[in-house]
């Protein structure tokens, strides 16, 4: 067997993480050679029964070359810890997975990302203050990390789209199971401007304990991690917890004390995290002040009235009285311009009466 080819093997085993790969690499030379091995050998290398009862059976099944070919069929890279391309910062972790599996591309420019991310239950405050830090941010050339869930991750990969820079999502299952399957279509714009990314192997269904090392991989991949909502029992509680056994920065963003959704920035800041006011605070820290990329949007085609209206809706929802206020318009012209605007796909109703314009990347 090709040395490429066990590392794909030995990916597909339940149980072989980093440690483990690294033992059969320290004993064997080679992972072609381990993957050859007899069991007692295995056993010495440091493996246990049930992980080698694991790999028995996945190598009875395992087929390199229709495994390649699907990868091929799906567009799906490989990187391991032998390759050039595979993530430097990452690859300075403790334990960095052996295999990633990718759907779109890394660029030099991912050596300066951040994470950012948070509960799935947003507020509209967090929902205001992801938008704009991950606006800004990605502004300054920082690629945003985040792991394609609902509520901020999703709000800051878009956010990042929308100006026309990149983005990471990485998932808790295979690369080809987009997970929730309704950002499918977010998926696809990161792959073409960024990278979605999984260490496990294409077809993993996500499962609950698929996310803590997930979490890992975001805070891994980044300068530091900015949590801007969390509960107090929130997944991005754990992506904190990595971020600084990483060595790496820890930004939370304040918020009220009687909010539920702030217990957790809030205990961050106490434990010692960089409270983050303005995400100008996290470019400063960066060194990066006098960074700014290029700003390339298409803007979609609008009249007169449709372009007052799409910019007075600005990033967040905004309550149709509060249009016409804004605009000094009749209601009823508001309302049917507003319909005309849904019917072109511009405009999205989000709750009774409150309206989003779509973003230029998210148009049909």
């Amino acid at each position: 067997m090709q040395e490429r080819d066990a590392w794909l093997g030995f990916s597909h085993v339940r149980g072989m993480g980093a440690v483990r790969f690294r033992k059969l690499l320290q004993f064997f030379g080679t992972l072609s050679v381990a993957w050859q091995a007899p069991d007692d050998a295995l056993k010495v290398a440091g493996l246990t029964d049930k992980v080698i009862q694991t790999f028995r059976e996945t190598k009875r099944s395992f087929d390199p070359v229709a495994v390649q070919s699907r990868l091929q069929s799906k567009g799906i890279s490989v990187l391991t810890w032998n390759d050039e391309k595979y993530p430097p910062y990452l690859k300075q972790i403790a334990q960095p997975p052996p295999v990633l599996y990718c759907l779109g591309a890394f660029s030099e420019a991912d050596n300066l990302a951040m994470a950012i991310v948070g509960t799935r239950n947003v507020t509209s405050y967090g929902k205001q203050l992801c938008h704009d830090t991950a606006t800004y941010l990605a502004g300054h050339g920082v690629t945003i990390v985040s792991g394609l869930a609902r509520g901020v991750d999703a709000i800051a990969h878009r956010a990042a789209l929308e100006i026309g820079g990149r983005t990471i999502a990485v998932l808790g299952s295979g690369v080809d199971v987009i997970y929730p399957p309704e950002h499918r279509k977010l998926a696809e714009a990161i792959i073409k401007s960024g990278v979605v990314i999984s260490d496990y192997p294409p077809g993993t269904k996500p499962e609950g304990i698929n996310f803590p090392p997930r979490n890992r991989i975001i805070s891994g991949l980044s300068r530091g991690t900015i949590v801007i909502e969390a509960g107090e029992r929130s997944g991005a509680l754990i992506t904190a917890k990595f971020a600084v056994e990483q060595g790496r920065d820890v930004f939370a963003v304040p918020g009220s004390v009687l909010s539920a959704m702030s217990k957790g920035t809030n205990n961050l800041i106490g434990e010692g995290a960089i409270p983050m006011t303005n995400p100008a605070d996290v470019i400063s820290h960066l060194g990066l002040e006098k960074q700014k990329i290029q700003v390339q949007e298409k803007m979609p085609e609008l009249g007169p009235i449709e372009n007052r209206i799409y910019q007075a809706l600005g990033n967040g929802t905004v309550h149709v009285d509060e249009l016409c206020a804004k605009l000094d318009m009749p209601i009823e012209k508001l309302n049917a311009t507003i319909t005309m605007m849904q019917l072109k796909g511009l405009v999205v109703q989000e709750n009774n009466q409150e309206y989003r314009a779509v973003k230029p990347w998210q148009i049909d």
